[in-house]
């Protein structure tokens, strides 16, 4: 099945081109998994994608966690992601104004160049979404803007007005790829999509096939059913790297979210 057929109002409502690549490549792939890719050195980011990159759509990285850091290995690195597939969203989590986030994707990571998304908090109005735009724009390329609507973390403050005014300001402005939303909590996230509508779309943490408490106050709910919820990606950390053999659980997590959407779309 093509993209298009997949996704069916997520692709026809969904303007931003970023929105339809994710697309693209998910259908190509068969998988809605985002694997946060927290390692601490070159080699162990570049084995991740030789493991289980043939079942992932995207990583979800930490440039500045990369204690051996360089521009030539990072380069290399996205090439690789590059050849594999794979989408790069660098989980930034700007919260400046606009003016100091487009500097901010610039700088000695030089973000704007490989990253195709990025994170943001809203709290400094929706100038930082046309900032981080702007740093796109300045190296001609195109990315995309995930906002924070909801967190899985125990004790975050991202209450539901806040929720609400995050999507209200959100939903309609061109640069926003879409949000990140709680995947521990499905009922939470059912309304959520709700309110966002199928214009945007929505990554959520927060899944893992075994349902719990995680370190560091981290809550986990089921990957199948946050997609049905409204879920278009399942952000995944420890579920995989952490498994005992990480490319068979890579795979169980891809079939779950795959047939999770077109049980969706039925």
């Amino acid at each position: 099945m093509q993209a298009d057929e997949v996704w069916g109002r997520r692709w026809t409502e969904n303007k931003l081109p970023m929105a339809r690549t994710y697309m693209e490549v998910a259908s190509r792939k068969k998988s809605l998994v985002c694997l946060a890719a927290d390692r601490s050195t070159m080699a162990e980011l570049n084995q991740l994608i030789d493991d289980v990159g043939a079942h992932l759509a995207a990583l979800k990285t930490h440039v500045d966690l990369v204690d051996d850091w360089t521009p030539e290995a990072w380069n290399a690195f996205c090439t690789k992601a590059a050849a594999a597939d794979l989408l790069i969203f660098e989980d930034r989590k700007f919260a400046d104004i606009g003016g100091i986030s487009r500097k901010q994707m610039a700088g000695i990571y030089d973000i704007r160049t490989w990253a195709d998304l990025v994170t943001a908090h809203l709290i400094s109005g929706p100038d930082i979404v046309d900032g981080l735009q702007a740093g796109w724009k300045d190296v001609g390329r195109s990315g995309g803007v995930l906002l924070l609507a909801q967190m899985s973390s125990r004790g975050n403050l991202l209450e539901p007005k806040y929720t609400s005014q995050v999507v209200e300001l959100g939903r309609t402005h061109p640069g926003v790829f879409g949000f990140i939303g709680n995947g521990s909590r499905p009922n939470e996230l059912k309304l959520l999509r709700k309110a966002v509508g199928d214009g945007k779309l929505i990554w959520t943490p927060g899944v893992n096939l075994a349902v719990g408490d995680g370190e560091m106050g981290q809550r986990y709910g089921d990957p199948h059913e946050a997609v049905l919820a409204g879920s278009d990606c399942i952000i995944v950390g420890s579920g995989i790297h952490k498994a005992d053999d990480p490319a068979v659980q890579a795979e169980a997590y891809a079939k779950a979210s795959w047939s999770a959407l077109h049980e969706r779309n039925k």
